[in-house]
């Protein structure tokens, strides 16, 4: 009877595991930089993300100490005084692409969902997203806009002619079959 109980388990979760396509490598990027100063943009290329390919559902997770600038002073303040990533270590979001299909190769979809960051979480929506269907990968791109007040982030008056408010986020996911 165990081995049967067993056999049905293997058998059930292989089958749901079918519609889950999954990364540890995707990259999100951000930026906040304003013209005629240094650039104040960030790259985390250790994002996990999961997609349900029969529903459209997606989750994606980036530990906030993983995003990478070209200071190491920037990254230091950003971690210490903006993220407050010892308290709030990681970000993540989740949501649903709207009507996704693994059917078509390449094709456009709007994505809605909640993002949480710095303990914070505020609704994205209609985030157009770009799919491409190779061999048995799922690649999803796209860009969004965010507030560092949506947030709770406050920018010092001291920099704040050299950061936006306005914060450009990319992510791109490369997913296989889990």
């Amino acid at each position: 009877m165990k081995t049967i109980t067993l056999l049905l388990l293997l058998a059930f979760s292989s089958t749901f595991a079918q519609n889950k396509f999954i990364t540890k490598t995707g990259v999100i990027n951000f930026e906040a930089s304003v013209p005629s100063f240094e650039e104040v943009a960030a790259t985390n290329a250790s994002v996990t993300a999961i997609v349900n390919t029969e529903n459209g559902e997606i989750a994606a997770l980036a530990l906030v100490k993983g995003f990478r600038f070209k200071n190491a002073l920037m990254e230091e303040h950003f971690n210490e005084n903006y993220a407050e990533s010892d308290k709030f270590p990681k970000a993540t979001f989740k949501g649903k692409i709207e009507d996704f299909s693994l059917e078509k190769n390449e094709n456009t979809y709007l994505l809605n969902g909640e993002l949480s960051f710095q303990g914070k979480t505020k609704a994205i929506e209609n985030i157009k997203v770009k799919t491409s269907v190779v061999g048995d990968k799922i690649i999803l791109t796209g860009e969004f806009l965010t507030k560092a007040s949506d947030f709770n982030i406050e920018i010092p008056k001291i920099v704040s002619n050299k950061i936006t408010e306005d914060i450009t986020i990319t992510f791109q996911f490369e997913l296989v079959k889990k």
